[in-house]
């Protein structure tokens, strides 16, 4: 099959082992942060690893019916203490845009590049949006690749230290434990949430599509669990690879200009993190574990598996990170226009990149 290279292959094998050494040494979440680790130093050694394709989007469908099989009648409910919270992200969202573009523009990069690495949206659709106007694609790769890593690493360290979060909440039932008919609809709704989605041009159909098809099942009492726990297992190894080949070929001067860089960036996220989760801790509209979730502006999917190891209300953080894209996806291509940033013809996929 033209999908098993050499080189996929060889990325999964180092993934795996740094699974399982994170296990042995009793690690949090070994399944995300070994994969991430074994292939984020691989890379850096110089090894060519390959991403996984459509192998890696299909996992993330996973997190998506997990999102979606917690949305029931009574988090609906809550829905309206959640609003004030919910209004927060905006405000969120622009202070951002106010601290960091100025911090990109003072680190050299040009206006486009400055402004979609400071943008708190998903890496795929910046890089996408970026390369449109003209940015520079790499820097905006390794930048926001930079975000989540560091992001994902230390919120685990955060949780355990600061919050006394033991993350050993159950990732779901054994497989062997949910019913057939459950999984096949599981089954069925990632699949079809992810296409339907792509289909009609829905933004991260691989979460989104499939966590409103499981969401209407299981408001529909069709769902009751989420998915087992083999399958988020899984679903976390793929996107750890998914993180750690994002530096293949970087070079001492890339660390330098982008990654270096990059990393005062999320110093800069840090403080107003911390900030407006402080706000809706004090103010009562958040628990302080919700809180600081809702607020870390890491990867949608990473920020689902801490939050389910967490064992912390899962709807509250992912609607809280879903407004955060959303309005990100949606307004970040609008105000770059409103800014003169036009779109530019797009230059053809390097196909030497990891995908």
């Amino acid at each position: 099959m033209a999908f098993l290279t050499r080189r996929r292959m060889e990325t999964f094998v180092i993934a795996l082992n740094g699974g399982l050494l994170f296990t042995l040494l009793n690690l949090p979440l070994p399944f995300l942060f070994g994969p991430m680790s074994a292939c984020l130093i691989s890379a850096l050694a110089g090894v060519r690893l390959q991403g996984m394709g459509q192998v890696s989007a299909a996992a993330r469908t996973v997190l998506g019916v997990a999102v979606g099989a917690s949305i029931t009648p009574a988090l609906i409910g809550q829905l309206p203490q959640m609003a004030l919270s919910l209004a927060l992200i905006p405000i969120y969202i622009a202070l951002i845009g106010l601290v960091g573009i100025p911090y990109f523009r003072r680190m050299g990069f040009d206006m486009p590049t400055a402004y979609f690495a400071a943008m708190p949206g998903g890496l795929q659709d910046m890089v996408v949006f970026g390369q449109e106007a003209g940015a520079d694609v790499r820097a905006l790769s390794l930048i926001h690749a930079t975000r989540v890593l560091i992001i994902v690493s230390l919120a685990p360290v955060i949780l355990t230290g600061l919050y006394g979060v033991g993350l050993t909440n159950p990732l779901g039932r054994a497989l062997d434990d949910i019913p057939v008919t459950e999984l096949l609809l599981m089954v069925g709704a990632a699949w079809l949430g992810w296409k339907g989605g792509e289909r009609i041009g829905l933004f991260g159909a691989t979460i989104i599509g499939p966590l409103i098809v499981t969401a209407a099942l299981s408001l529909a009492g069709l769902i009751h669990m989420r998915p087992p726990r083999e399958a988020i297992i899984a679903a976390q190894l793929f996107i750890g690879i998914g993180i750690g080949v994002h530096y293949v070929g970087v070079t001492l001067r890339d660390l330098r200009d982008f990654v270096l860089k990059g990393l005062g960036f999320v110093l800069l996220l840090a403080v107003l993190a911390a900030a407006f989760t402080e706000i809706v801790t004090l103010t009562g509209l958040a628990q302080p574990l919700e809180g600081f979730l809702a607020y870390a502006p890491g990867g949608q999917a990473e920020m689902t598996v801490l939050a389910i190891v967490a064992g912390a209300d899962l709807g509250f953080v992912v609607a809280h990170h879903m407004t955060r894209i959303v309005l990100v996806i949606l307004g970040a291509p609008l105000a770059a226009r409103m800014m003169g940033m036009q779109p530019t013809p797009a230059a053809p996929p390097d196909s030497s990149r990891p995908s």
